[in-house]
């Protein structure tokens, strides 16, 4: 009799330990899609990030950073406010986040590589900060190659 208590006991906990909620109180971002990993002149990058925040409140800012491998002249680091939405409580949404490549558009423009006429071989990092100051750990994306002209 006392097995099956403890069995069931076990069984209790093990449950209530998978359904623990997922949500902390600082934002959790994954990378959803990248919609390419080559770019050409007159593309459009985009991401799809993938947030969660127990307080619902991630409408502060989100930095975007771009690390080139064989020439840094055309890196960045930029931070960018989130538009205010009505928050809500074990918020998950998915944020996008669009790059120009050498055309003109409302999205923010990304540089021609800018070493010896050669394609840029980069990766993208982000992270956000929420209302009350918690910060997200950074994601980082697969290697993006930019095409030169």
């Amino acid at each position: 009799m006392k097995a099956k208590i403890l069995i069931v006991l076990i069984g209790i906990i093990i449950i209530t330990a998978c359904n623990k909620d997922k949500y902390t109180d600082a934002p959790q971002i994954s990378l959803k899609s990248v919609n390419t990993t080559v770019l050409y002149p007159n593309n459009v990058l985009t991401f799809d990030i993938t947030v969660t925040d127990k307080q619902g409140d991630v409408q502060d800012t989100i930095w975007v950073q771009k690390i080139t491998a064989n020439c840094s002249l055309s890196d960045f680091t930029q931070s960018y406010p989130v538009p205010y939405f009505n928050p809500t409580k074990n918020f998950k949404g998915v944020f996008e986040l669009s790059y120009a490549y050498g055309i003109g558009t409302n999205y923010p423009p990304i540089k021609e590589p800018s070493c010896f006429r050669q394609n840029d071989t980069c990766v993208f990092k982000f992270w956000m900060k929420d209302l009350a100051n918690h910060q997200s750990d950074t994601i980082t994306t697969p290697t993006i190659i930019l095409i030169h002209r």
